[in-house]
């Protein structure tokens, strides 16, 4: 091993691109495996870094799966749009992350374990984070049933673009998806007549 240089400076890494790297790679694994069966060491190597910097991020193993399953900060943004314009805003936000992050803001609740504490905790979230978040937001009958099918549309956009890979559809101008898929997202969020 050569000694370091004067010249040589140690490597600085972004704190806030290493957590996002962790947190993209436990959820890329929570996606693909049983929660018990994922450890820091994998997280780790899929996110580039060593399993002591996700301790000194996140604390340990449970903190950081605590993060990956709530939907908290995602639905801050998909949800981030006045009612009229929301559809439209939630489909090119769906469509914007895989796209630009490599994350969608709901996909991962389609991996969620049918059974056992960490399924029940991820569904629990998404729940309250999501869906009702989004009932509590619109007016009329039925919120909770058309925040519900709103969400299912989107979920349906995710598994489309990141899981089928369409090809027309990754392809697509993210506004051209937008404009021709929040029209059918908006008409849940609007109570019919």
């Amino acid at each position: 091993m050569t000694p370091m240089s004067a010249t040589t400076a140690p490597v600085r890494r972004d704190a806030g691109a290493t957590k996002a790297a962790i947190l993209k790679a436990a959820r890329h694994l929570l996606t693909r495996h049983p929660h018990a069966d994922i450890t820091l060491k994998a997280v780790a190597e899929r996110a580039g870094v060593s399993p002591p910097l996700i301790v000194k991020y996140f604390g340990n193993k449970d903190a950081l799966f605590a993060r990956v399953m709530s939907f908290d900060t995602d639905a801050d943004a998909l949800l981030d749009a006045p009612v009229a314009d929301l559809g439209r805003h939630m489909a090119r936000h769906v469509v914007a992350s895989q796209r630009e992050r490599g994350t969608d803001p709901l996909l991962r609740i389609a991996f969620a374990p049918l059974h056992g504490d960490q399924g029940d905790i991820l569904r629990a979230n998404f729940r309250t984070q999501v869906t009702d978040r989004l009932a509590a937001r619109l007016a009329g009958p039925d919120a909770g049933l058309r925040a519900e099918l709103a969400v299912a549309a989107l979920i349906g956009l995710g598994v489309m673009y990141g899981i089928a890979r369409g090809p027309r559809l990754c392809e697509s101008d993210v506004d051209t998806i937008a404009d021709r898929y929040g029209p059918l997202v908006q008409a849940q969020l609007t109570p019919g007549d």
